[in-house]
């Protein structure tokens, strides 16, 4: 049963988070979580009893804590823990609560030092391959307006890397065929991580990819008389069935979608179709972030390119998409040449651009 006074310093916590230190509402929403299993395991006690014990209590209560009959990943108890510890550490700043939560107690909301380790471990993401984007494009057999689009979805996916969120909200003003620029802009209603404006070129890692794109757009603004703000990948329309007990879907709207849901069951469709295993929405953005940092040689190409895919730092694009698998490390040592026979330019990459790797490794 909800506790009244932890429901009101918690409402005043996300007031502050929201307002005065800029939070998203999604984060938010996670903190509240970490925060209401906090409560679930004290059994909703006021938060001025917090102390060691139920600090230590409560990291046993989470490493034996099931989710759909699996324990839970360190990456989530670590994630848990530091919402917590921030939230108790606030709480120790305000009137009512400074004499009655010690920090040094708050401290023991913290996993040891393997499993912090274990929790921020980059590990290398299943993602496609540009054969089987192309195989999966090829699979699908035009007979209407569901499957233009979705063909050009996929193709759109992996040139850009961009993300669901945004790809859900693009409209069709915020796209430059001519220069092929994809300009994702909040002030045009594009929902971008942080609210930042991104000016995406999209990649030609494939000439045929990229004129099934166009091909849509021009069939969106010639063919169906679409606007500029109107979506660029329309949701499917759908309508109940003759016998009144189901729904069918015949063709597609003028109406945006409002989650990734549908992308997701767009490609189980299509994935299942062309006998393909199914990757994820963000799975693409892997992908061209991938296929992006071989290809490139300098460390211009490089910046240009985590601007691109709306990293203000080469060392975001490079932690978060710059993992390979074993066999992709196979491949690039193998071809290294240690004999040094090679001529090498000198301004493939700079001591600078090393030393930002090498420091975001120890952070």
């Amino acid at each position: 049963m909800a506790n009244i006074e932890n429901e009101k310093i918690k409402r005043r916590y996300f007031k502050w988070l929201l307002g005065a230190k800029g939070y998203s509402e999604k984060t938010i929403v996670a903190i509240e979580g970490a925060i209401h299993q906090f409560e679930e395991f004290t059994g909703y006690k006021k938060f001025k009893t917090f102390s060691e014990r139920q600090a230590t209590g409560f990291k046993k209560w989470l490493g034996e804590k099931k989710n759909k009959g699996h324990s839970l990943s360190n990456t989530t108890k670590y994630y848990h823990l530091r919402h917590l510890n921030s939230f108790f550490s606030w709480l120790a700043t305000q009137s009512g609560y400074k004499s009655r939560i010690s920090l040094d107690a708050v401290s023991y909301l913290s996993l040891d030092k393997r499993a912090v380790h274990d929790a921020l471990s980059t590990r290398p993401k299943k993602y496609p391959s540009k054969e089987q984007v192309k195989e999966l494009v090829s699979s699908i057999s035009i007979n209407n307006d569901i499957d233009r689009r979705d063909q050009a979805l996929i193709a759109f996916m992996f040139l850009t890397g961009i993300r669901y969120h945004a790809l859900c909200s693009l409209s069709l003003g915020c796209i430059d065929l001519e220069k092929l620029v994809v300009n994702q802009d909040p002030r045009l209603g594009v929902h971008t991580k942080g609210g930042k404006v991104i000016t995406t070129l999209i990649l030609r890692f494939d000439e045929e990819l990229v004129e099934i794109l166009k091909e849509w757009i021009n069939y969106l603004i010639k063919k169906l008389k679409f606007g500029p703000s109107d979506p660029l990948f329309p949701k499917t329309q759908v309508s109940q069935a003759d016998e009144g007990y189901s729904f069918e879907a015949n063709g597609i709207s003028q109406g945006f979608w409002s989650n990734s849901n549908s992308i997701r069951n767009i490609l189980k469709l299509r994935t299942t179709n062309a006998g393909l295993p199914y990757f994820n929405p963000h799975s693409f953005r892997h992908a061209a972030c991938q296929l992006a940092l071989k290809l490139c040689r300098t460390p211009e190409e490089l910046k240009a390119l985590s601007q691109n895919f709306g990293h203000e730092s080469v060392t975001t694009t490079l932690k978060s998409y710059g993992t390979l698998d074993d066999s992709r490390v196979s491949d690039v040592i193998n071809n290294i040449d240690f004999s040094k026979k090679k001529n090498v330019d000198s301004k493939q990459i700079s001591i600078a651009d090393l030393e930002e790797f090498v420091n975001s490794k120890k952070t």
